[in-house]
């Protein structure tokens, strides 16, 4: 099966690298026009570049902090110009936090997650909502985690966040059923995948990655860690028409995880 999302247009943010990059260029390569936004300007300039290459047209760039609503309004606009219109938004940005227990956490550190976590995904619901409305059928994807479904110590911050990411998505799902706007909204909730956010896991074991991820793997069923493009599968699927009868639901890429 090729063209799954042809003709569609997708704004993918955190999109210079990691799973943002790897949304990105799975959307271009199904025929989708795409806008990739991240605060490093000259990542998403490169990716978009690398993508156009392959697809000559199919990349836009756009620097943005997706924690400011100015530039939110700003980008969507933007975007929807440059692309003629808006049919699949992906909130993927995101940042993982310090592990500290919980007394020891700080209220500036509590904000700083809250915000690019969770405020950035309402702020994108909010401003790319008439857009994705004025398509006729559209999708939005909200990356979430199993941190999000399952706590861990030392991780209050973080399993907040993508726990309110999970309840949130199904609040938008809902409203926009309800409007019969046509538009779909689910969340993913990946596990322990091959990129920079697992960073301090290998910090942790010396800087040794091979060791981390070897670690990591074990309290998985499948014995591995995920790749980048096991998550863009799934968020293919979700953007694309072959999940029309699909909303307010959460996908676990977790090689089994949860169902322990």
């Amino acid at each position: 099966m090729s063209g799954r999302v042809a003709g569609k247009t997708a704004l993918v943010t955190g999109a210079a690298g990691g799973l943002g990059q790897a949304m990105a260029r799975m959307l271009a390569r199904e025929g989708a026009r795409v806008a990739v936004t991240d605060m490093n300007l000259e990542g998403a300039r490169e990716l978009a570049g690398e993508i156009n290459a392959d697809h000559p047209g199919a990349a836009f760039a756009f620097a943005h902090d997706v924690t400011d609503e100015a530039q939110w309004a700003s980008v969507v606009d933007q975007a929807a110009a440059a692309m003629g219109g808006l049919s699949i938004l992906v909130n993927n940005a995101g940042i993982g936090c310090d592990f500290v227990w919980s007394e020891q956490d700080t209220l500036e550190n509590w904000r700083r997650v809250q915000a690019v976590n969770v405020e950035s995904i309402m702020l994108g619901c909010k401003h790319a909502m008439p857009h994705l409305r004025a398509s006729g059928a559209a999708s939005i994807v909200n990356i979430s985690s199993v941190a999000g479904l399952a706590a861990a110590p030392g991780m209050g911050a973080y399993n907040a966040t993508k726990a309110a990411v999970w309840m949130y998505t199904k609040t938008i799902a809902l409203e926009a059923a309800k409007g019969g706007w046509n538009v779909r909204c689910n969340s993913v909730h990946p596990v322990f995948i091959k990129t920079p956010i697992l960073d301090p896991f290998v910090a942790m074991a010396g800087g040794d990655e091979a060791t981390a991820h070897e670690k990591l793997a074990r309290g998985i069923p499948l014995k591995r860690i995920g790749e980048p493009d096991d998550v863009a599968y799934c968020v293919l699927y979700l953007a694309s028409d072959e999940s029309k009868f699909v909303t307010g639901a959460e996908f676990k890429i977790d090689g089994g995880m949860l169902a322990q």
